[in-house]
């Protein structure tokens, strides 16, 4: 009986070191899982405040587009405003020069 005693007791021996062996890697593997979750952690933090960063960048970006886009106007009424005054202008000269040309032609200024 004493043999058996000593195979159980080997077993038994085993067994505890198994268990032992288990809790160590349990051990290892919740200190992974921790460093997992602050690593987690700080990446979902990096990604809000890029989140936030890209946001305000947008936001300003559209102001700048609208804007940009308010000048684009601006800048097509005012060249269209000062091409009529140029198309204006050119009209008042022929029309001047004309006028100029028939009062030549007229006997009253003639030179002698």
């Amino acid at each position: 009986m004493t043999q058996q005693g000593a195979v159980l007791q080997g077993y038994n021996n085993e067994l505890v070191k198994c268990i032992e062996d288990l809790c160590m890697q349990k051990q290892e593997l919740t200190k992974q899982i921790q460093q997992a979750e602050e690593e987690k952690n700080k990446l979902q933090h990096e990604i809000q405040v890029l989140n936030e960063e890209l946001e305000r960048v947008c936001e300003n970006l559209a102001q700048k587009v609208a804007s940009r886009n308010e000048l684009d106007k601006i800048l097509a009424e005012t060249e269209a405003a000062y091409m009529k005054i140029l198309d204006s202008s050119r009209t008042l000269l022929n029309v001047l020069k004309k006028e100029v040309g028939n009062l030549k032609h007229t006997p009253e200024l003639k030179t002698n």
